[in-house]
């Protein structure tokens, strides 16, 4: 297996350290997996997680078989490393949610509710992600960023909150909404977006308080509710707060991502909402400038698929407009 320079450097470092006779079979699995960690968390080439996969694999072998407490560690942080080798199709995944609830297993019997907590938060985002990959339902990810919520509240654990909260309404909305209590997960995922907002802030979070609130825009302005002139409003704030973060200077992809949802939101409030009878001609005719805008920067940045995409929401309101607008778009293109 190929890997970078400075993966086969630390490798080599590892497997000549161990060979001290020095050192117990406990210190050389745990030199092990600091450098196979070292490794995963700042890899120079795609090979280099294989490689930390590799070594965690030799750091459980080394040690002693009655350390099962050591060894389920070990069994944690290789299954994070399964999740991040690049592949094209699930067996590494597959192969990360056996070895993290074998962990788990262990970790729930003899390690702390920190552990336990990350363990489970790692399995929901395997499960996740495979669910997304139409290999599991999404319903084991839920129960498993539940869990974790049990010991990662706010108070003690803000950063890792948020990452459930934000994951648990990415998952609610991934369910098709076929029956009444779709609109049930809708609420959720929008009152989980709100919680993960509670413990971020513009000031010591701008690019997890941008996201964050992106999603929650989008969340609003998709909900099935009676109230959705006043959710579409409420979305285009959520919008506004995270494009203090997303200039076209700083992120311009993110920058055009949230200008498009922005002006699909626009499109369907009324100008008036006083009037909503009266219209939305001018905010149609906005959305056209702002999606006009993230087409350009799609095509700059080479996202052609996204630009596609823009392009036919510009086409779709042309249409509605109709010809009697043609000197008003032209204005803004």
């Amino acid at each position: 297996m190929a890997v970078s320079s400075r993966a086969f450097q630390q490798i080599q470092a590892a497997l000549k350290a161990v060979e001290n006779e020095a050192a117990t079979p406990s210190e050389k699995a745990e030199m092990l997996m600091e450098i196979a960690m070292g490794l995963q968390q700042k890899p120079e080439a795609p090979e280099d997680i294989e490689a930390a996969v590799d070594l965690y694999r030799q750091a459980m072998e080394m040690a002693p078989a009655g350390e099962t407490l050591g060894i389920a560690r070990i069994r944690a942080r290789m299954a994070t490393a399964l999740m991040a080798v690049p592949s094209e199709d699930a067996a590494e995944l597959k192969q990360a949610k056996v070895e993290i609830e074998t962990a788990l297993a262990t970790l729930t019997a003899e390690g702390s509710d920190a552990e336990v907590a990350e363990g489970e938060m790692n399995l929901g985002l395997i499960c996740q992600t495979l669910a997304g990959m139409h290999k599991l339902p999404i319903q084991p990810a839920i129960s498993a960023y539940q869990r974790s919520l049990r010991t990662f509240d706010k108070k003690a654990y803000p950063k890792e909150f948020a990452i459930l909260q934000s994951n648990l309404a990415t998952a609610f909305l991934s369910i098709p909404f076929t029956d009444e209590t779709g609109k049930m997960r809708e609420a959720l995922a929008v009152q989980a977006f709100q919680e993960a907002l509670s413990v971020v802030n513009l000031v010591d979070h701008p690019s997890e308080y941008a996201m964050l609130q992106n999603n929650l825009g989008n969340a609003l302005q998709y909900v099935s509710s009676s109230h959705r002139v006043e959710n579409g409003y409420r979305a285009l704030e959520a919008y506004d707060e995270a494009l203090k973060v997303r200039t076209l200077r700083d992120m311009p992809e993110e920058y055009a991502n949230t200008i498009a949802n922005k002006a699909n939101c626009l499109s369907n409030l009324p100008d008036d909402p006083e009037n909503p009878g009266a219209g939305n001609r001018n905010n149609m005719t906005l959305a056209i400038a702002m999606l006009s805008e993230a087409k350009q920067v799609f095509t700059e940045r080479r996202s052609g698929d996204k630009a596609q995409a823009v392009s036919e929401a510009i086409e779709e309101l042309r249409a509605e407009l109709g010809p009697s607008n043609v000197l008003e778009r032209s204005g803004i293109q």
